[in-house]
């Protein structure tokens, strides 16, 4: 009987790029959401008439 796929590693190397893909997705938008964080927290500082708002790295 002969095999239908001849690579049968296809399937599972397809699987694997869609997770580095999604993984990478994720790590792209905690990496934003973070940084949105911290713009967020240092406008508000500026808005509210403060002029000593320097980040403080954590």
């Amino acid at each position: 009987m002969p095999d239908d796929d001849p690579d049968p590693a296809g399937p599972r190397r397809r699987a694997l790029l869609a997770l580095l893909a999604i993984v990478a997705l994720l790590a792209g938008g905690l990496w934003l959401e973070r940084r949105m964080h911290t713009d967020r927290v240092l406008e508000d500082c500026v808005l509210s008439g403060r002029r000593n708002c320097v980040a403080i790295p954590q």
